[in-house]
């Protein structure tokens, strides 16, 4: 998508102002009116009339978790990708890496807070006894120089991980 969808704007929005963005795009570009969308709605077991999907398009009306699963639904599309930028709707790869991105960063995340508490522990024990603190950074120094010798550098690594898809995350040539 070239140009900012009417009502787009280059700013990043909330997941409610994608979710009523990307809902008129993706019923538009079906080429779908909104009594087909309320149809499907309705067939799939999500109660909507064809008002309250206009009302949602243009911001009047607010999206519940259950409906926002619904319209995920019926477009084919994972409830992450929909409520995504309206501007990478035409760019799943993109949606799928950004996802990866944030799983990586949560794990990232955790393993700083068990190694913080890890060395939390470490270091109350060390303060009942101080005369071995010595031996106790060196064989902890020891231990993380063994590991980074161990660990997997970046060169090294051919398929880091999978985001869904199970296509390679790494950048594909040229981009």
């Amino acid at each position: 998508m070239e140009d900012d969808a009417p009502g787009e704007e280059s700013a990043p929005l909330s997941g409610e102002e994608n979710l009523a963005i990307r809902i008129k795009l993706e019923r538009e570009s079906r080429g779908w009116g909104t009594n087909a969308v309320s149809d499907r709605l309705n067939a799939a077991g999500y109660e909507m009339n064809p008002s309250a999907v206009w009302r949602i398009e243009n911001r009047k009306r607010r999206v519940n978790l259950d409906e926002a699963i619904g319209f995920a639904e019926i477009f084919g599309l994972s409830l992450e990708n929909l409520v995504g930028p309206p501007k990478l709707a035409a760019h799943a790869r993109a949606m799928e890496l950004v996802e990866y991105v944030r799983r990586a960063y949560r794990e990232v995340h955790r393993a700083n807070l068990a190694f913080t508490q890890a060395r939390d522990a470490l270091d109350a024990y060390l303060q009942q006894h101080p005369d071995i603190r010595d031996e106790v950074d060196a064989a902890v120094s020891h231990a993380i120089a063994e590991e980074t010798t161990r660990l997997p550098q970046p060169h090294e690594l051919h398929h880091p991980g999978t985001p869904p898809g199970g296509d390679d995350p790494r950048p594909e040539p040229g981009t």
